[in-house]
């Protein structure tokens, strides 16, 4: 089968492999479809996500069920495959939070992936996708389900004010499903042309970086926001999270942080007694209701599509990711 390969940091390869057979009952055989490209999948190539070389890339994907395993979805089936590699035994993974599993992966990156034409996995990691999600649409499914999973952990009210950090991918879709829960909602970003997507997908005010503290004062009469949604992974964007939210305020870190920096503001945290989460992944409920959200037609998910690629144009599509005007490539693989 033909698949996508990191053979060596910035080496990237469309390729020839095995095509995979289930290695169990319990496992059944994927035809992919359509695949994302993640951030993620910018670090591994980089090298900064160390790998087992060569790796077949990709955890973002839609396809259909091409052989089937004893239980789960039949032959046929359009699916997307929860990525996460899980035991099912240790604690976290028997309390239910097996994004946590002590013991776990992802797929592209600890274990081959989806850029490829098929891949094999367990029968309950599938999810059907039914057709009311466009094949469009669909390659956003996964990022969209750790973004329910972020805003499940915290509570947003009808009328609460809600900065979101950054409007790439993660961050409009944030905006959106805010905007669904009733709150208002403020984008922030440098982008002149995200602001205005993201005043098209619901928010209500937008401003760049500079301008977000007075914007957010005026709107607020000074309280501050209910709700700062951190979408970008700086230390200096969490900061600014921490500043302009209200006094008992929340604040969602999605964006992942690595390494120090000069420190944050941390007797405002203590002053505003702020409650930070820090949500990782997604469970298979999160992309099940990611699911239910795209097939209702409560999200635009085509909106923040800005490209796609077939799969031999791999090296342009991840160079395309890398540029601001950029926002979720896709890569048809069939």
């Amino acid at each position: 089968m033909k698949c996508v390969q990191v053979t060596a940091p910035g080496q990237l390869t469309h390729a020839d492999a095995t095509e995979p057979a289930p290695p169990d009952p319990g496992h059944a055989v994927v035809r992919i479809d359509t695949v994302g490209i993640c951030g993620t999948d910018v670090k591994i190539l980089s090298g900064a996500i160390p790998v087992s070389y060569p790796r077949i890339m990709g955890h973002e994907m839609v396809g259909v069920v091409e052989a089937a395993a004893e239980t789960g979805p039949p032959r046929g089936s359009r699916v997307l495959i929860d990525p996460a590699i899980v035991c099912g035994t240790c604690d976290l993974c028997r309390k239910g939070r097996g994004n946590l599993c002590r013991n776990g992966g992802l797929l592209g990156r600890d274990a081959d992936g989806v850029f490829a034409e098929y891949a094999a996995v367990p029968a309950h990691r599938l999810l059907e996708v039914p057709d009311s999600v466009s094949a469009t649409a669909a390659g956003l499914l996964q990022v969209l389900g750790t973004c329910v999973h972020a805003q499940r952990s915290t509570p947003v009210f009808v009328g609460d004010v809600a900065v979101v950090l950054g409007l790439g991918v993660s961050g409009l879709l944030f905006t959106q499903m805010l905007r669904g829960a009733g709150a208002t909602v403020i984008g922030v970003t440098r982008s002149e042309w995200k602001q205005e997507l993201a005043r098209q997908l619901g928010a209500v005010a937008v401003a760049a970086p500079r301008e977000a503290g007075s914007l957010v004062r005026e709107l607020t009469g000074g309280r501050g926001a209910d709700l700062v949604v951190e979408a970008v992974g700086t230390e200096a964007t969490l900061a600014q999270a921490i500043e302009l939210a209200s006094v008992g305020g929340e604040v969602t870190v999605f964006g992942t942080l690595t390494g120090g920096g000069s420190g944050l503001p941390y007797y405002q945290l203590y002053f505003k007694e702020l409650t930070l989460r820090n949500p990782r992944a997604a469970t298979v409920d999160d992309y099940a209701r990611g699911i239910e959200l795209a097939a209702s037609g409560a999200l635009d998910l085509e909106a923040i599509v800005t490209d796609r690629f077939g799969l031999p144009e791999a090296v342009a599509a991840f160079e395309r990711v890398r540029s601001a005007d950029s926002l979720k490539v896709l890569m048809s693989v069939a």
